[in-house]
């Protein structure tokens, strides 16, 4: 299927309701085309508590979903079999194993999760907020595909699978570096570029890290240059090349 056949009425709504896309160039804004169908046609939609699917949350969902994609051959996300679409915030259950073995289960507010299992569930309004701010560096979307790029090795641990065995001592020492530096900042209060919540946990350092690198390239790459490289490695991207801001 050629890019050519991509609907002029799909192609309004992401220059609409995604700003970023207008950013790519036409080779690349092309290449998302061809993988926003596939995604489409392979994936299983489900709307939750009453929301209704539409073209434009497929769409959206779609799009942000698949710029993960655009510097890599032949990679899909092959475990992934549903999308779970809440009209806003949900809440989730959550369990925790405490020092000694006590199990506690709560619940919180949650805007987006990933699991090992094949299925992402998302919040619409965050979806579609996170689609329409291209600059604030916070994309549910991003956040959670970075996370099933990360659990596609079986657990997200912020190591995810990598183009050749030689790039993992480098990938280990920069990320194991940028993630205590991050930690170390946000511990004293100091102001960074990346969301805070990427201090919590490799896999969560890894997924913020993936929306700074989409969203707030320019910044991240003058703050954090490592790390840019390695996630310029890793997507075969250079946001920063077509993102100004």
């Amino acid at each position: 299927m050629q890019a050519a056949e991509f609907p002029a009425s799909d192609e309004s709504i992401l220059l609409e309701g995604f700003p970023l896309y207008r950013c790519l160039p036409k080779s690349l804004r092309e290449k998302l085309q061809n993988h926003i169908k596939v995604f489409l046609d392979e994936k299983h939609f489900e709307g939750c508590m009453g929301f209704e699917l539409t073209q434009e949350v497929k769409l959206l969902i779609a799009a942000q979903a698949c710029l993960l994609l655009l510097g890599k051959e032949n990679t899909e996300y092959t475990t992934l079999k549903s999308i779970l679409v809440y009209p806003d915030t949900y809440q989730a259950r959550r369990t925790e194993m405490a020092p000694g073995g006590v199990v506690t289960e709560t619940q919180q507010s949650v805007l987006g999760q990933s699991w090992e299992r094949g299925t992402v569930a998302l919040s619409w309004k965050s979806t579609q907020r996170g689609a329409a701010n291209m600059h604030d560096g916070r994309n549910v979307v991003l956040h959670e595909f970075a996370h099933q790029l990360d659990q596609a090795t079986g657990q997200a641990n912020g190591l995810p699978k990598l183009r050749s065995a030689s790039r993992y001592a480098a990938w280990k020492r920069v990320m194991s570096e940028e993630y205590e530096r991050l930690q170390d900042r946000v511990e004293a209060g100091r102001r960074t570029v990346m969301d805070a919540y990427g201090a919590t946990h490799p896999a969560e350092f890894f997924a913020v890290a993936s929306e700074c690198f989409f969203e707030k390239p320019e910044q991240l790459k003058r703050a954090r240059p490592a790390l840019y490289d390695q996630l310029q490695l890793f997507y075969q991207q250079d946001p920063s090349a077509y993102l100004k801001g």
